[in-house]
């Protein structure tokens, strides 16, 4: 159960980078798969080669952000459909990462790194589980902060209407390089850190990392709803903790290990389909009902004791 947990808080930095391309770009990006693995390969490489661990995850989100400005100016520059754009680039980074790590594996069993140095301060139960999500926190918190900068919010316009945000003269060209940017440098680092909790960096850690991430966000947000930037990229953050929990489930109950993806592919299915169930319709709108009748009897409440305040004063 810790190590699900453990899992799912690094898997939400992941679920936040696809949440920023998938959700607010519009944007398929489908680099994550080798971004992923690219970061994992760098940190690792560094790491055996004694550099301090928290430095070589900084360099696996630098190298994830390289990935994300590829992809980007394939498709903004190059004019290469945004689909087509990350599979290339993924293709291209295999090669890549088997450059960095100069073979098929890396190991770093007796190697410092940021788990380990976590868990001689932390231990391994529960209080490091609080300090991963207070991690997960401060990544949510940062991406909340940056969508409602001006720059964040071109870059929800962007995946709304490009054509109005074009009107006001900005590029839309550049908002997309910006997002593939902290998209992919964010699944570079949670690679990195991927690899130093497993001990390892493997170069096929990321084949199928966006389906990961894709059920990560729609079952959160299936389930905790998307009203406010700050609501979504929560749900998102609990989304990844309830896949890597409902993986848990199904290996505890027996379900063969080489089934996952299948598992995965069903979960996600599950997820889209859910919200067209009539039953959830109606349960959607009853409370959304529910709501706007607290929201109206709160402002009823304000209005009548700012009349009274009104009168007192008078």
């Amino acid at each position: 159960m810790i190590t699900a947990l453990e899992l799912g808080l690094i898997y939400a930095i992941v679920a936040l980078g696809v949440y920023l391309t998938f959700r607010i770009l519009n944007f398929p990006d489908l680099t994550v798969d080798g971004s992923f693995t690219s970061g994992a390969a760098t940190a690792a490489i560094l790491i055996i080669n004694g550099v301090n661990p928290f430095l070589a995850s900084g360099a696996a989100f630098v190298v994830g952000t390289l990935a994300g400005l590829i992809t980007g100016l394939l498709h903004t520059k190059g004019n290469i459909n945004g689909l087509l754009a990350g599979i290339l680039t993924m293709i291209g980074l295999y090669s890549i990462n088997l450059r960095i790590m100069g073979g098929a594996n890396i190991p770093l069993l007796g190697e410092e790194t940021t788990i380990s140095l976590l868990r001689q301060i932390a231990g391994s139960g529960w209080t490091s589980v609080l300090v991963l999500v207070a991690v997960a926190l401060v990544f949510k918190v940062l991406i909340d902060w940056f969508l409602h900068t001006d720059a964040g919010l071109a870059l929800q316009a962007t995946g709304d209407n490009e054509q109005m945000i074009r009107s006001f003269a900005v590029s839309t060209d550049r908002m997309k390089i910006i997002g593939l940017m902290l998209s992919n440098g964010l699944v570079g680092l949670a690679g990195a850190v991927v690899a130093q909790h497993q001990g390892f960096a493997d170069i096929g850690m990321g084949i199928g990392l966006i389906l990961v991430g894709l059920a990560s966000v729609i079952v959160g947000q299936a389930i905790f709803g998307t009203r406010l930037v700050i609501q979504a990229t929560m749900a998102v953050v609990l989304g990844a903790v309830i896949y890597r929990l409902a993986i848990q489930f199904a290996l505890n109950a027996g379900l063969n290990p080489n089934d996952m993806k299948l598992m995965s592919a069903l979960l996600v299915i599950a997820a889209l389909l859910l919200p067209q169930w009539n039953g959830f319709r109606k349960f959607a709108a009853r409370r959304k009902k529910g709501r706007s009748a607290l929201q109206a009897a709160a402002e009823a409440t304000l209005t009548k004791d700012a009349n009274l305040n009104g009168k007192k004063v008078s």
